[in-house]
């Protein structure tokens, strides 16, 4: 096993462990820090690979940067799925619970998933976008499992939607809140605002 740059032996992943490494890897870099100023030089050397091999994974900047993005969206839905034979607030509460269970076991993918990464790289916004749109249709098949929503009730999921990420970065950032104080707050916020079904 050839040694790497820090004079340690390599260690040889598979190629989906090396990926995930890689993901994680960008996930830290553009939580912390603006697209322009994450370059795949860095990549590479954290995660003692050549830059053949990081192209090799994602061939341009753009694609690392969306398939970061992408990954943690996924981790996201993924992690915040419910249980539908709940009643609807436990449903609230138990996906609230997973989904900062997500938030705080994934800081830096959180923090990349909303960072201004998010809105100034061309198709980094569409999947963000999407992954958006998959939260608010689950909450809104909840709150009307029979029937077509109406506009303002999606227009008022979207924007609980934000405010949910607004909470959860000041969460990160300053935790004033427990988990728990955090969680009620954000289930709250919509119970105040939405007749749900009993």
């Amino acid at each position: 096993m050839a040694p790497s740059t820090s004079g340690k032996p390599r260690s040889r992943l598979s190629t989906a462990e090396r990926r995930e490494q890689l993901l994680r890897i960008g996930a830290r870099l553009f939580a912390e820090r603006p697209y322009d100023d994450v370059w795949i030089e860095q990549v590479a050397d954290i995660a003692e690979v050549s830059r053949g091999l990081l192209y090799h994974y994602f061939p341009t900047k753009r694609d690392f940067v969306t398939e970061v993005i992408r990954a943690e969206g996924e981790r996201l839905l993924k992690m915040t799925e419910s249980d539908r034979t709940l009643p609807v607030e436990e449903q609230l509460t138990a996906g609230l619970d997973a989904y900062l269970r997500y938030v705080e076991a994934n800081e830096d993918g959180y923090r990349a998933l909303h960072s201004g990464t998010s809105i100034a790289v061309d198709g980094v916004r569409e999947v963000l976008d999407n992954n958006f749109a998959e939260q608010g249709r689950r909450i809104l098949d909840v709150l009307c499992p029979d029937s077509e929503p109406p506009e303002t009730l999606r227009v008022l999921v979207r924007g609980w939607l934000a405010f949910v990420v607004a909470v959860c970065l000041d969460w990160l950032k300053y935790r004033r809140l427990t988990r728990d104080q955090t969680r009620d707050l954000c289930a709250k916020a919509l119970l105040d605002i939405v007749d749900l079904p009993t």
